[in-house]
């Protein structure tokens, strides 16, 4: 179920306006029973695939279906399904109830400002100016100048980055969120190329997702001009998220890792690492995307949800 209320306006109102249309209703009753690609819908609706593709972009900002690239007879299809079967909308301010206080605490982590790394080639990255360290030579990803990053790719290894934590004393974590625009890394672009990415939050694996591939069909909504045609073009907007009682991806429940196992409590710092396991099926590398490459403008985001003075149990 999908909680909303007057404590988060701005998600509020995002998700009110993916539903304020008849065509965006439709698209969601139509995706109850299985998963659509966008031909699909649009010839269930007669509507002008153009019109279901801009729709189905504001039901994905809303986090409402998720869509992932999939390989068809000619390049890829867009295939997509509901991330919710409820909504709930709390219209009224009354915070007296048993969950304290709640509040929000966010950090935008450039992907450059990585603490430590251990990648091999395919590698390099650059900014909206050009390439910023030598291809191929894993060596430069210490740099100095690694920290102007905006996109960046490896086959192998892992980047690791040291999250602040703020949270004040006392408080308690009710669950974290990261998020980030990723994709596997080919030569150029292949979209059936497989990747099996994993996070680590404090050296625990909360979950691995399998990318289907690196996307290059089209250009990158805010790649810079100089950028190829022929490389990695965008990827796909990806949240985990780890609660009491488990971890999700996009909504959907990958593993058992709750948040008493990441050790948050009275941290004032929290270590995040995005790669791909030595003995990961699908060793197909990571492309991490900045905000002013890919489709997202946005870096990794990391959202903690707190409980000031919180009723003892």
């Amino acid at each position: 179920m999908l909680e909303l209320s007057f404590d988060d306006p701005d998600k509020l109102v995002t998700v009110t306006h993916a539903l304020s249309t008849r065509s965006r209703v439709d698209i969601l009753r139509l995706l109850i029973s299985k998963n659509l690609n966008i031909v699909e819908i649009a010839e269930a609706l007669n509507l002008p695939v153009s019109t279901v593709a801009s729709n189905i972009k504001v039901l994905e900002a809303a986090r409402l279906i998720n869509t992932e690239l999939l390989p068809a007879s000619r390049g890829a299809m867009k295939v997509c399904s509901r991330n919710y079967d409820d909504i709930h909308i709390a219209l009224n301010l009354d915070k007296s109830g048993p969950k304290g206080d709640v509040q929000v605490y966010e950090v935008d982590m450039p992907i450059g400002h990585y603490s430590d790394c251990e990648v091999s080639p395919t590698c390099g990255m650059a900014n909206a100016d050009g390439m910023i360290i030598r291809e191929d030579e894993p060596a430069s990803f210490f740099h100095p100048k690694h920290i102007g990053a905006q996109i960046m790719w490896f086959r192998k290894g892992y980047v690791e980055y040291l999250m602040p934590l703020e949270i004040p004393a006392g408080a308690r974590i009710d669950s974290l969120e990261l998020s980030m625009e990723m994709c596997s890394e080919a030569p150029n672009y292949d979209h059936n190329w497989p990747s099996d990415i994993s996070i680590w939050v404090n050296s625990v694996e909360i979950g691995m997702w399998t990318c289907p591939g690196d996307f290059g069909d089209r250009r990158g909504k805010l790649n810079p001009a100089w950028w190829h045609e022929w490389s990695t073009q965008y990827g796909l907007l990806k949240t985990w998220r780890v609660d009491k009682e488990k971890t999700s991806l996009d909504m959907e429940r990958i593993s058992t890792v709750t948040l008493d196992q990441l050790n948050l409590q009275n941290s004032h710092k929290l270590r995040l690492r995005i790669g791909i396991k030595p003995n990961a099926v699908h060793q197909g590398g990571v492309n991490l995307f900045g905000r002013q490459f890919g489709d997202y403008d946005q870096n990794i985001k990391m959202t903690v949800n707190y409980v000031m003075n919180p009723e003892v149990d």
